[in-house]
């Protein structure tokens, strides 16, 4: 990329004039001024000096035919919240003729820090020149950086003049993503397994499909009632295990959280749906997510062509600038679901009142397995602090409805790890928290 268009000439160098600058040009001018109503021959000689300074630093600086190109590249495109970036940029003096004092400064959001500044002594003549910086951010989202000013200064700093370059890029920052254990969860289907086995067992005669034999197959797949009929060795095709399909479905109604800030409940929520993703897409899965708002990442249509990375990058582009929502329920969450057919479910869940519980309910139908982080929102407003082992009676009746219907329900309070809640989602472990409170 390259410089912008800017006003060259006299007139643009003097308004680049420093401080410096102008006080030299003041002085000269006064010292002319003084020497002319003094009659003195030697101070007219000094002011000239004085106001001449300045006015050939503007002139020459102004009328300057540096053609400079910059890059911009970022280490990794994607950081993590908390985490650090690294911003390489890169200089080129792409004209004959070497470059004076360069001072870089390039355009940043507050919440990455301040603004980085370099001076570059002299570029030669198709030299270049790389610097890097380093940013982050605690809160997730999407910033931009750039564009790149240049800053063209003489050797006495009288004058300076800015360039700016018109290309930009974006940092996303996305949620803290934690690592979670393999479990077996109640009703998944991972494509193969006992569920596969029981299906193709299930499969009569005219269900096979067959092919001619190739030298190499295993004799045990070969079809001897298809031999006998078409006179030469007939095996059965190589089953095509099915794709495991998840949906991962995050409350945004701003009704259903609690909190501010990253210590909000809304923000676990989104790094519990950063990290289940993460989880199911290395597991296999063709995964999506979904919200209360009816948006599915990656939408209809798209997810079977997307590899997993494909899939992980839109998912966490999503989640990077996901933000609360107006609506007051779940109906147009529904309507994906069904559309998805069945698979694994995993909910992440404010809070609920009796209609949400019931449609929820009904939703367990459709699925394959569901699993829900509810969370108990009040710890989070500092409401259960007498009694945090506890939920309110409220809170422990929805969890049970949610049990009765099918679901594994992971009760959450404020400071809960996702990984031990993960964990105890598995159909082999220890019930999970409030299993007794709940009377489940």
């Amino acid at each position: 990329m390259g410089p912008s268009d800017e006003p060259s000439g006299l007139r643009a160098g003097l308004r680049g004039l420093t401080t410096r600058g102008r006080s030299f040009l003041a002085a000269g001018v006064t010292a002319v001024v003084c020497a002319y109503l003094l009659d003195q021959d030697a101070l007219l000689r000094v002011g000239v000096l004085l106001a001449a300074l300045p006015l050939a630093a503007a002139l020459l600086l102004s009328n300057t035919r540096y053609r400079v190109a910059s890059g911009r590249r970022l280490s990794p495109r994607r950081a993590v919240a908390g985490q650090e970036a690294r911003v390489h940029l890169r200089v080129d003096n792409v004209s004959r003729v070497p470059t004076g004092l360069l001072l870089l400064e390039d355009k940043v959001p507050y919440v990455l820090g301040p603004r980085p500044r370099f001076v570059l002594d002299r570029v030669e003549p198709r030299g270049n020149r790389e610097v890097s910086y380093r940013v982050r951010s605690d809160l997730r989202g999407r910033y931009p950086l750039g564009p790149l000013q240049l800053r063209l200064s003489d050797p006495f700093g009288m004058c300076e003049l800015n360039r700016s370059f018109s290309a930009s890029d974006v940092l996303t920052v996305v949620p803290q993503i934690l690592p979670l254990p393999y479990v077996r969860l109640s009703g998944e289907w991972a494509g193969q397994g006992d569920s596969h086995a029981r299906a193709l067992a299930l499969a009569g005669d005219d269900d096979v499909i067959l092919r001619e034999y190739r030298p190499g197959d295993d004799l045990r797949r070969v079809h001897w009632k298809s031999t006998a009929r078409y006179g030469e060795l007939m095996v059965r095709r190589e089953e095509q295990p099915r794709k495991a399909r998840a949906t991962v479905l995050l409350d945004t109604r701003e009704v259903g959280h609690r909190g501010s800030g990253p210590a909000s409940s809304f923000e676990w929520a989104v790094s519990c749906t950063a990290s289940v993703t993460a989880h199911l897409l290395e597991r296999g899965y063709q995964t999506r997510l979904l919200t209360d708002t009816g948006l599915a990442v990656p939408g209809s249509g798209a997810g079977g062509g997307n590899t997993a990375a494909d899939a992980s990058g839109l998912i966490l582009d999503a989640l990077a600038v996901a933000d609360l929502s107006e609506g007051a329920g779940l109906s147009r969450a529904e309507e994906p679901l069904r559309a998805g057919g069945e698979g694994l479910l995993v909910a992440v869940l404010g809070d609920l009142d009796e209609e949400q519980v019931a449609r929820l309910a009904r939703l367990r139908n459709r699925t394959g397995g569901a699993v829900a982080f509810l969370l108990d929102t009040a710890t989070w407003a500092g409401l259960r602090m007498l009694a945090p082992d506890t939920g309110g009676d409220e809170f422990r009746d929805r969890v049970l409805r949610l049990r009765e219907a099918g679901w594994t329900v992971l009760p959450v309070r404020a400071g809960d790890s996702v990984t031990e809640l993960w964990r105890a989602a598995d159909r082999a472990e220890a019930p999970s928290p409030y299993r007794n409170e709940a009377g489940a």
